[in-house]
């Protein structure tokens, strides 16, 4: 345990990379400047939380707590008071518990820290902090941005590296660009704060890894590999120039899937599930609904309004092809998951299948929004958004058409995803991973720091602590 008294001590600077989807077995010849840290220091397995997805996965890295006590319980849930599903919010404040910065900052209130697009990143208690936040004007436009603490942040870093890609974030057409943004903006970060702690995230690998799965002979991945580990390679140098200590740490890995189970049409079918018909289109009616799931890569919470009727979800459940195992009250406490954000039941994949939000059953009624990329309509994560749709014989062209009608002021759907192909998706996550080579790892360029076996999730918090206050575990 680290001390919470004053730390006389000197404070180390320390840079803590977040490389979505790395694992054991992507480190390596691939990754020369991941595999130089792990050289001069160590790398150690770190044992995820379930769900291993993003939002979950931060705010147990970031807290030490399990999603039980910090609340995130998936990237998004249903809110009972709503009566409505929203995904990838970003208030800070949805994060119950004591931040890393918050532990550091009253060991010693000299400390200081830079939080650079991990999420829950608006209103943080972060010294500065930058997010992915798109601005939305009335007539229907999409615009990319980023919010930043304090607000002037924002239109420094516009000046210094332009507009914030956010259509290469995320979507068919995301690709590094996002990520050598992001770290261009967290190396500005350290060259002009001098921050005690920075903390920066790299989505890069996570496209590809869920487009064509974890398959190191895949020309794509080991290109996708090249140019994470030179991003890395980037940062690295610039904390060397302040020698600063240096953690890589993903949140999860990603394994190869096959195939969605369509969990929702299932719990439809068995006539648990309302909609409403808008304009020939049918909407998801949650607070109407007996049973629905929030579907979240490989685990669902399944919401029952009814309590008398959680045994018979239960079982239509169970009944899936693709479903490992179904958590009820007892143990959803064993698996660190009973918080009231929670669903009455949480449904966890086979390693080879995902969830997916689809609850229409004829894809002419679909809702408008199934084609599109659009994060906080659908009331669950749809991976089916890195895909143009294959039928489309000219995609560019077809995007092109019709982000030119956007700019021209015609209201236009981005209708380019296909909302059926769900074979399209190759690697997925969220369960855990049945080989420590293959789920998430933390790597220190102080293997003094790092302990003899796996770090846990719920440890990171403390480790980072460590090599901020110098203290040994």
């Amino acid at each position: 345990m680290i001390p919470c008294s004053f730390h006389a001590q000197p404070m180390q600077q320390t840079l803590v990379i977040l490389v979505v989807g790395l694992s054991p077995a992507l480190v390596g010849e691939h990754t020369p400047h991941l595999a130089n840290l792990v050289s001069r220091g160590g790398m150690r397995p770190l044992r995820a939380v379930t769900p291993a997805v993003t939002c979950t996965a931060q705010s147990t890295l970031v807290t030490g707590l399990p999603p039980s006590e910090h609340g995130i319980v998936a990237n998004g849930w249903y809110f009972r008071d709503m009566a409505e599903v929203w995904l990838w919010r970003q208030c800070n404040r949805l994060v119950e518990g004591e931040k890393i910065w918050e532990a550091a900052k009253a060991r010693d209130p000299d400390f200081t820290c830079a939080k650079m697009f991990w999420w829950y990143n608006m209103y943080s208690t972060a010294d500065w902090s930058a997010t992915p936040r798109p601005m939305y004007p009335a007539d229907g436009r999409k615009i990319p941005d980023h919010y930043t603490y304090p607000a002037e942040l924002h239109d420094e870093l516009d000046q210094k590296l332009g507009q914030f890609p956010l259509f290469k974030f995320w979507g068919p057409m995301a690709d590094i660009t996002s990520s050598q943004w992001i770290s261009d903006a967290t190396c500005h970060m350290m060259e002009t704060r001098q921050p005690t702690l920075t903390l920066t995230y790299l989505p890069h690998l996570d496209y590809n890894l869920q487009r064509l799965g974890p398959d190191l002979s895949h020309p794509k991945i080991q290109e996708d590999l090249n140019q994470v580990d030179a991003l890395c390679g980037e940062l690295i140098a610039t904390a060397n120039k302040t020698g600063q200590e240096v953690i890589v740490v993903s949140e999860y890995g990603i394994t190869p899937v096959t195939d969605a189970i369509h969990i929702n049409r299932a719990l439809r079918e068995n006539g648990l599930i309302a909609v409403r018909d808008e304009q020939g289109r049918e909407q998801l009616d949650a607070g109407a609904s007996t049973a629905f799931a929030v579907a979240d890569h490989q685990i669902a919470h399944i919401y029952v309004s009814d309590p008398a009727r959680v045994a018979e979800v239960r079982a239509i459940v169970e009944q899936l092809d693709g479903v490992e195992q179904v958590l009820g009250e007892d143990e959803k406490k064993a698996w660190g998951l009973d918080h009231a954000r929670s669903g009455e039941l949480v449904a966890i994949s086979k390693a080879d299948r995902w969830f997916s939000y689809y609850y229409w059953l004829d894809d002419a009624r679909a809702p408008d929004y199934s084609r599109t990329v659009d994060i906080h309509r659908k009331p669950g994560y749809d991976p089916v958004e890195l895909f143009i749709d294959p039928d489309i014989k000219a995609p560019m062209v077809a995007v092109g058409s019709r982000i030119a009608r956007k700019k021209l002021g015609f209201r236009t759907l981005l209708d380019v995803i296909s909302n059926c192909e769900t074979t399209l998706v190759k690697g997925s996550h969220g369960r855990p991973t049945d080989s420590p080579d293959h789920g998430p790892l933390v790597i220190s360029s102080n293997a003094a720091l790092l302990p003899d076996g796996e770090v846990l999730a719920t440890d990171f918090k403390a480790l980072v602590l460590g090599h901020v206050f110098r203290d040994q575990t």
